[in-house]
């Protein structure tokens, strides 16, 4: 069975971590996609998506 993720089970300290992340993620992501806009590398093109990826999994408390 699998278990439930419940993130009042982490400990503070990872707790404020991925606090600050759900909160830099967005930012991040918009500067990131308009250097994207600007200067399109496959680099940068990559890097948005993995940003655009993380900044979904936070907003719907995957990780």
């Amino acid at each position: 069975m699998r278990r439930r993720y419940n993130p009042y089970s982490l400990p503070p300290w990872l707790r404020t971590v991925r606090a600050v992340c759900c909160q830099l993620a967005v930012p991040f992501c918009i500067f990131q996609g308009i250097r994207t806009i600007f200067f399109p590398t496959t680099f940068d093109v990559i890097l948005l998506s993995i940003l655009v990826l993380l900044a979904v999994a936070l907003y719907l408390e995957w990780i």
